[in-house]
């Protein structure tokens, strides 16, 4: 798979979603978990979104148990959860795993096409985060430290590029 729109991920809702609709917006996509102390970026994540998914940008919110087990919820406990204690409107995903022979295939290719420190693929922690651009391509891969609201300027810099 050579890009973004190749994928096809479940709803919370259970049902497959092709990734293909997204096709000329800047993406980003976020394995996250209710029970972390990256948790917080919920809020700055939700900021992001309102403020740029008016020029074309989404968020994209994968919740994933392999790290501390801090996602122990079901998919509507995930959803209430989100939404009552930040808010969150941007589309959040089924519960998948980011690493390991079970990873979901988009993660896979984001780890790949955007490894980390040293060249290593694996994810390290909830909140990691991939920048995709317009053109369905990984443009940067950020720390679970890095908080949403540091992304700005990449976020805004991806939304000038044809």
């Amino acid at each position: 798979m050579s890009d973004l729109y190749s994928f096809k991920a479940n709803s919370l809702a259970g049902e497959e979603q092709s990734l293909e609709g997204l096709k000329g917006k800047v993406v980003l996509i976020v394995n996250t978990a209710s029970k972390c102390g990256f948790t917080p970026q919920y809020q700055g994540l939700e900021a992001l979104y309102k403020e740029y998914k008016d020029q074309g940008f989404e968020v994209l919110g994968f919740p994933c148990n392999q790290f501390g087990k801090q996602e122990p919820g079901d998919s509507g406990e995930i959803s209430e959860f989100c939404e009552l204690n930040y808010g969150v409107t941007f589309p959040l995903y089924e519960k998948v795993d980011v690493n390991g022979d079970d990873a979901h295939p988009l993660f896979s290719w984001l780890k790949s096409a955007a490894p980390g420190v040293f060249g290593t693929e694996a994810i390290k922690w909830n909140f990691t985060k991939f920048l995709v651009g317009k053109d369905g391509r990984v443009l940067k891969r950020y720390a679970p430290k890095d908080k949403p609201e540091a992304l700005a300027k990449d976020i805004e810099a991806a939304l000038q590029n044809a």
